[in-house]
């Protein structure tokens, strides 16, 4: 009889299974905001205070881009499906808005890399208003009557990037603190 190798592929580092367990908490965490999200009631059309977006924020200054685009597109997703949004208007507006958001997020924490959380909140807010509006009047709602809506809805969204921002640079520092220790 053969004795038939088995390869075993070798174990990951304790550094990456850690950085993974961050990154899936930053994902439940943010599915979590978002589904909580979408059950409160809405200050405008495509408006929402945006609370997922501080995971995001999150998971860009903890574990890096890559991981703020996948935190981004995996809470849009499977929040869609706890939802029941998945494939329908309101999630491809969510995942342009969301994906605008990172990308924003991405561009200026990397040109800019002292910039503080609040600022890349501000802009993330605005990019996700932005995008959000796009999609509605490349896909659904061809009005130019539809962009009298962006003034008061990017008011309102420079509000909440402001508000995500500051809890945003409170949990980071808090993070921070711990991650010293």
């Amino acid at each position: 009889m053969v004795k038939q190798k088995i390869n075993i592929p070798p174990r990951p580092p304790l550094a990456l299974l850690q950085q993974q367990a961050v990154w899936l908490s930053f994902v439940l965490l943010a599915i979590g905001l978002h589904v909580f999200e979408a059950a409160l009631p809405s200050l405008g059309p495509w408006f929402k205070f945006g609370v997922a977006n501080i995971m995001t924020l999150l998971a860009l200054m903890y574990l890096g881009a890559r991981a703020a685009f996948t935190l981004a597109i995996a809470r849009v997703i499977i929040g869609s499906m706890f939802i029941g949004t998945l494939f329908t208007p309101t999630f491809f507006i969510s995942l342009t808005g969301a994906l605008s958001a990172a990308t924003v997020m991405v561009i200026f924490y990397k040109l800019i890399p002292r910039i503080s959380l609040i600022s890349l909140s501000l802009l993330a807010a605005i990019a996700h208003m932005s995008g959000q509006f796009i999609a509605v009047e490349t896909w659904f709602i061809q009005q130019p009557a539809l962009y009298y809506l962006l003034p008061p809805l990017l008011s309102l969204s420079c509000i909440s990037g402001w508000i995500n921002g500051a809890i945003a640079t409170y949990i980071w520092q808090k993070l921070k603190m711990e991650r010293e220790q």
